[in-house]
Formats: C-alpha cells, sequence, structure tokens
C-alpha cells in the first residue's frame, strides 16, 4: 500500500493519474479493491483518497458496500479535489445503471442535506444535456438544476450556474425561458442567475 501512496504522491495535478492507478488496483486486486480502496481512504493523503473515491465509484453501481462509502464518508471529506473525485464517481454510478434509471437518486442527491452531495450531483452530470436520458430532455435537466438556484451553499450555487450556463449553449431559450420565472432581488438567487445567463444574448 506504500508503494502505493508513493506513486499517487509523485503526481500532485489532474486526476488521470489517480485514476490509472485505481484502475490497475481494480484489475489487479483479485477482488479485493474494495479493501484496498477502504485502506486508502484511511489515509492521510489527499490522493489516495482520491483514488479510493475513484474505485468506489467504478464498483458503485454492483456494490452496496461501495456506494454506501460515497454517501455515508466520502461525501464528509474536506479537500476539494476528493470531492471532484467525488463528482466523477457519481456520474459513473448514473452511467452503469443508466441515467434514467438514476433519476431517482439524482433527485435524492440533490435534495441531500449534505452539500458536497449536492454539488456532486450538480457538477458530474455536466455537461447534463451530453448525457443519455437528458439529452433528449433538456427541460428536465434545467428543472432540476433551477431547484438549487437559491442554495445555501455558494459552492452549490456555482455549480447549478455553470451547468445552466453549459445546458444553455445549444438551448438558450429553454434556459432563457427559465431564468425569467428567478427573482433577482435574492441576492442568492442573481449570484446563480449571473452564471447561468453569461452565454445568453
Amino acid at each position: 500500500m506504500l508503494d502505493v501512496i508513493s506513486q499517487l504522491i509523485a503526481e500532485t495535478h489532474g486526476f488521470k493519474h489517480v485514476q490509472r492507478i485505481g484502475d490497475e488496483i481494480l484489475t489487479g486486486s483479485g477482488g479485493e479493491a474494495l479493501s484496498l480502496a477502504d485502506e486508502l481512504f484511511a489515509s492521510d493523503v489527499y490522493q489516495a483518497r482520491m483514488c479510493a473515491v475513484h474505485i468506489y465509484g467504478m464498483l458503485s453501481a454492483t456494490h452496496d458496500t461501495a456506494y454506501e462509502a460515497l454517501t455515508q464518508k466520502v461525501v464528509f471529506d474536506r479537500d476539494w479535489r476528493v470531492q471532484e473525485m467525488l463528482a466523477k464517481a457519481f456520474d459513473r454510478y448514473c452511467a452503469d445503471i443508466g441515467y434514467e434509471v438514476a433519476v431517482p437518486v439524482i433527485r435524492a442527491w440533490l435534495s441531500s442535506t449534505n452539500a458536497n452531495q449536492r454539488r456532486a450531483a450538480s457538477e458530474g452530470l455536466r455537461i447534463w444535456t451530453s448525457r443519455p436520458y437528458f439529452r433528449d430532455r433538456p427541460d428536465e435537466a434545467i428543472t432540476l438544476l433551477a431547484a438549487l438556484k437559491a442554495d445555501e451553499s455558494r459552492y452549490v450555487r456555482t455549480s447549478v450556474g455553470n451547468a445552466l450556463r453549459d445546458i444553455s449553449r445549444a438551448h438558450q431559450e429553454l434556459v432563457r425561458a427559465e431564468l425569467r420565472l428567478w427573482d433577482t432581488d435574492d441576492p442568492t438567487v442573481l449570484e446563480t442567475h449571473r452564471s447561468a445567463s453569461r452565454f445568453i444574448r
């Protein structure tokens, strides 16, 4: 395990290095990847925890314990890079079970009391309308995201605004119609609105 952590520490930028090592653990662990992920997540080294989250995400659709690790442990990690990996892990889970099947889970994550979990759902599915199911239902993606326009967490609102801005590139009228409904006298809503409307003429 120390050798793995040393390899992870060697790279301090980006996610591909961490994901590659995680994939190597998944293919070479002989079924012990989940327990190795637990060991990595217990580390003080953020790259090790990132790697653990990647492994959890890859296993989450088929292993309840891996999914529970995301919702019961990872969402409480204080490192932003670990939270970035959580967003990727959640998208992997949704892709593996199918985005349409995942809609109730996406709704649950977006309504979580944990800001990291809400943000992981918003951020992980970007660009939302490039994902199967939402590609044909941009209005549903917009509605789901818009529900968090006044979220108490600026971290979440920033993700929501950016996700809506992404969608507006291909669905400007739909996003514009949604934004017209917002009460921009509320400063938190106004902040999200500014991000979401950046590409709208």
